[in-house]
């Protein structure tokens, strides 16, 4: 089946931006513009200083690995494929091996990109990319003195039955696991 796809132009007029907030993981600025609809109004925007990068090791077995934390901006604790920030600089795939080796003391032979996502696009430019792990070696985590971290391992089709029971919610794990799924991965 062929997709159409409609104009993608921009609708949007930006007259003048100004940086309400800053700090080292997000930028809060505030546009002036005309709307589509052609009236005046603002559009406040975050922009994230890292990209956010997930990771699904996979082992012989088809086993993944969560990281279970509590999440202080949902005030609630949630369970996750491994994820982290890639600053400006960094390689996403250097990243996602740092943090498979720092969340979850695993080193992997392939890493593969998987997903690309927007996550917040209504508000945020905050955007994530997803990585296959193979071969995985298990190793000692290690990480940062901020994060206190569970770790456990379990068959893919558990997780599934997780994000299905709304035990995961963390959208860039929901996303992984259910395109997994989709493409008959487990």
């Amino acid at each position: 089946m062929a997709i159409e796809l409609k104009d993608e132009s921009n609708p949007w007029l930006v007259h003048a931006s100004k940086e309400i907030y800053s700090n080292a993981w997000i930028r809060v600025r505030e546009d002036q513009v005309t709307t589509p609809a052609n009236t005046q109004g603002i559009y406040s925007v975050v922009e994230f200083q890292n990209l956010a990068v997930g990771i699904v090791p996979i082992d012989e077995q088809g086993n993944t690995w969560l990281v279970g934390q509590w999440r202080y901006p949902l005030e609630a604790y949630s369970w996750e494929i491994i994820e982290g920030g890639c600053p400006k600089g960094e390689k996403p795939e250097d990243c996602a091996l740092r943090e498979l080796k720092e969340e979850a003391g695993l080193t992997a032979e392939k890493l593969m990109p998987f997903m690309e996502l927007s996550l917040s696009n209504s508000s945020t430019d905050d955007k994530a990319i997803v990585y296959l792990a193979t071969g995985i070696v298990e190793g000692e985590a290690e990480p940062e003195e901020t994060e206190q971290l569970q770790l456990v391992k379990m068959p893919l089709a558990d997780v599934y039955e997780l994000v299905l029971a709304g035990k995961i919610h963390d959208s860039i794990s929901v996303a992984a696991i259910l395109k997994l799924k989709a493409l008959d991965y487990f």
